[in-house]
């Protein structure tokens, strides 16, 4: 640890970090919403926002992160970093957190996400929010937060009477207990403030050429060598799996609990509709959970966050935890047989009556009016 380093000395941080994941010399997407969402924290702090990147001659795509808000980003090449160990990125990050100490440092819950910030968070000695589905620093930019998704009496709580000031700390929410609430995690007397952040969740600012064309790229000098790296990555091999792209997705249409009358007829119209609209199919969890469609097409707190143009559920009675991932979507439709499925509040158009009657009609009708183009 460099000498001097304490992540109890709070006042000695500062600025707001990003960890750039890329992979084979391309950045991950979630690269740029984290990038987005540190933009709107270093905002609030008053502070700059960097990125920062690993890999082997990634020069060339360093800058594309201050197209997206971040005013410098800290380059690490090495061909030791070329492929992601744990051990070599752990050691790199850490010590350039220890050189420059950031205040608060965010990760992507990727694969590569959830193995590295827990390592560095432990060797850092600070806390670590796992899979959060939103941040804030300004307290009542996150008490407006709590007023729009809660139930709670937000201005009967007194949070100036706290051991320590909220204004400031990063506010990290997260669902737990298997997704039936959300909890926020403050780190009050640790630095950096760290979280993982779920991909899709934060909302990606549009593209500034001037941010991409004005970013400050710094190139620090660091130490690693193959005695820091306990293992030897031989061969990567890429398995061929088919998965729903649900985050990218202009069109989803989700099934729910609806479809247990006839589960296979409820997934096949579905895919009809998705398939007539060019989109793809989703599920809620009681989907999921039944084993009728796999892990991957899961909407909502414990599946994934989306953004569609149109999001049509089918059968989904639309529990908080679903709606919680994609009350985003720019058009809801809802079919349901109950007037009174909480699915219909935040839907734009609904249809009160059995999915299997008026799906096939929907389907008709969008056939009909392709074909009169």
């Amino acid at each position: 640890m460099a000498v001097n380093y304490n992540s109890e000395d709070i006042a000695s941080f500062r600025n707001v970090w990003v960890f750039c994941e890329q992979r084979e010399g391309r950045m991950m997407p979630t690269t740029f919403e984290l990038i987005s969402e540190g933009r709107k924290l270093a905002d609030e702090l008053g502070c700059e926002l960097a990125g920062i990147l690993l890999g082997d001659d990634v020069d060339g795509i360093a800058a594309e992160i201050g197209g997206y808000g971040a005013d410098k980003v800290y380059v690490y090449n090495s061909p030791l970093l070329g492929t992601y160990t744990t051990d070599a990125y752990t050691k790199v990050i850490c010590d350039a957190v220890e050189e420059f100490r950031p205040e608060v440092m965010l990760f992507g819950a990727s694969n590569i996400g959830r193995d590295l910030a827990p390592r560095c968070a432990a060797r850092l000695h600070t806390g670590l929010c796992a899979d959060c589905t939103h941040l804030d620093i300004d307290l009542q930019g996150y008490l407006d937060f709590l007023r729009s998704g809660s139930s709670l009496d937000v201005d009967g709580m007194n949070f100036e009477s706290r051991q320590f000031d909220v204004n400031t700390t990063l506010k990290m929410t997260r669902p737990a207990f298997g997704g039936h609430l959300m909890a926020t995690i403050v780190c009050p007397r640790f630095r950096p403030a760290m979280a993982s952040v779920r991909p899709g969740v934060m909302a990606r600012r549009p593209f500034d050429q001037a941010g991409a064309d004005g970013i400050e790229v710094l190139h620090p000098g660091f130490s690693l060598n193959r005695d820091d790296i306990r293992t030897e990555v031989v061969e990567v091999v890429k398995a061929a799996r088919k998965l729903v792209d649900l985050i990218g997705a202009d069109y989803i249409v989700s099934v729910g609990r609806g479809i247990a009358s006839d589960v296979e007829r409820g997934i096949a119209l579905a895919q009809e509709l998705a398939q007539e609209l060019g989109g793809v199919v989703g599920a809620s969890r009681a989907v999921t959970d039944a084993g009728w469609l796999s892990a991957d097409h899961q909407v909502g707190q414990t599946g994934k966050t989306v953004h569609p143009k149109v999001y049509i559920a089918l059968g989904i009675s639309g529990a908080i935890q679903h709606k919680a991932g994609m009350q985003d979507s720019e058009c809801v439709i809802a079919v349901n047989k109950n007037e009174g499925a909480p699915i219909f509040e935040g839907a734009d158009y609904g249809i009160v009556g059995d999915l299997f009657k008026y799906v096939p009609l929907l389907i008709e009708e969008i056939r009909k009016a392709k074909a009169a183009k």
